[in-house]
């Protein structure tokens, strides 16, 4: 396991049998980040747009134009089943650049888009691309950390790529201003390309030849039966499409939440990023809490807040019809996706933290999992929401329940470490 504080591998390592890459750490953080928040930048870059894009391509309804959000989480999920397999038989690198090439096309495809079908396609391949580096980064980063370290540096990451999500409908609707919906497009295209030069140029494989495993279906069969016969890899996955499913369905409906319910207009995207920020300083702060407590601890705590958060939420907003102030929303959300924060890096490192010697492979399941558990509880919320918080709070609170829940018997499976002289 490397020092998270020293460089991430001895320059001097023998180039034939390539590792980590020789990075400062603050740079390799900031690369990783920015890989990272490519998702997030397809995603809330576009929000702003939605009801132009839906006047302009003839899809105005609410429910049609969450496709938009979703076709890419969609892709995502199919996509992160190729690219993980795929990794531990040529390395991480070569599955990132087909990734980023995909992307990009995608990107394309939606920016020339004469109908919603050629949109929803391009964003299909979008999702489908993008899910190289979102997986492909997940198994670089374990290659290199394990436990709370990899904890630690994924909440390190997650606190510079959440200001990404922040931001970018911000930026999105300063570029739609000046140059229309179609330029969002071509700016992620752009940050796509300067992320592609600077991960080729910069960042060395990390998976060694040696320790590369050929695709066959007795491998694939053989490392998928470990990812769900292994209690916390099983138990953590499956924690983490309950636990990010509410999250997904307010992306998905945030724009028109904002805009038509509580009627902000072009301060949409200031609130959605006041909101974002909570995530941010949660994963920043985790970076340190996870040292002192461990994963297990905060993934409970942050749920049990989360529940109490949301029903709350849905207790105070009773009376006027599950609308609640502007103010009380913002002061009840706020919180309750700082929690989400907390769960972002920590049940994903629960999710790798036995399964470090086929982690391309099972980071392919735990995302394409948890991605599709979590799309399916965004589409389905997605079909009775209603302009109100009632679909919203209800979600985030069943869907708490549940994943603590999940938690609970996931640590009663799993087996003990006798090493372990403290609980992670």
């Amino acid at each position: 396991m490397i020092d998270s504080k020293d460089k991430m591998s001895d320059p001097q390592a023998d180039k034939s049998e390539p590792t980590a890459a020789s990075l400062p750490f603050v740079e390799f953080v900031v690369l990783m980040a920015l890989m990272m928040s490519l998702v997030a930048l397809s995603t809330d870059a576009i929000l702003p747009s939605l009801d132009i894009i839906g006047h302009e391509l003839g899809h105005s309804d609410p429910q049609q134009l969450q496709q938009v959000i979703t076709a890419l989480f969609a892709g995502l999920a199919v996509g992160q089943l190729v690219y993980g397999p795929l990794s531990d038989q040529i390395g991480r690198k070569k599955c990132i650049y087909l990734g980023l090439a995909l992307f990009v096309i995608g990107n394309l495809l939606s920016w020339s888009s004469t109908s919603f079908s050629q949109l929803l396609i391009g964003r299909l391949l979008q999702g489908f691309g993008v899910a190289g580096p979102r997986i492909i980064l997940m198994a670089l980063i374990r290659d290199m950390f394990q436990g709370r370290a990899m904890a630690r540096i994924m909440s390190f990451i997650m606190g510079v790529f959440i200001f990404v999500p922040a931001i970018a409908p911000i930026i999105g609707q300063f570029i739609a201003h000046l140059a229309g919906w179609r330029a969002v497009f071509l700016f992620v295209v752009f940050l796509a390309c300067v992320a592609w030069i600077w991960f080729g140029i910069r960042q060395r494989e990390t998976l060694p030849a040696s320790k590369r495993v050929r695709v066959t279906p007795s491998s694939l069969w053989n490392g998928t039966r470990r990812v769900f016969t292994t209690p916390s890899c099983f138990g953590y996955m499956i924690a983490a499409g309950f636990a990010f499913g509410p999250f997904m369905f307010y992306i998905s409906t945030a724009q028109d939440l904002f805009q038509t319910t509580y009627a902000v207009g072009e301060r949409f995207p200031f609130f959605f990023a006041g909101l974002a920020l909570s995530v941010g300083l949660a994963s920043f702060l985790n970076s340190k809490l996870v040292m002192t407590f461990g994963m297990r601890k905060l993934v409970n705590a942050a749920l049990m807040t989360l529940i109490c958060l949301s029903s709350l939420a849905l207790i105070l907003s009773y009376q006027s019809g599950f609308v609640p102030p502007l103010w009380l929303f913002l002061m009840l959300f706020s919180p309750l996706f700082f929690c989400m924060g907390l769960l972002f890096g920590n049940i994903n490192a629960l999710a790798m933290e036995d399964v470090g010697q086929i982690a391309g492979l099972a980071s392919a399941w735990i995302g394409a999992v948890s991605t599709g558990l979590a799309m399916t509880i965004a589409t389905l919320m997605g079909q009775v929401y209603d302009g109100t918080i009632l679909a919203l709070g209800g979600a985030f609170m069943i869907s708490g329940l549940t994943t603590l829940l999940v938690v609970q018997i996931t640590e009663r499976l799993r087996a003990p470490k006798s090493d372990e002289a403290m609980p992670v």
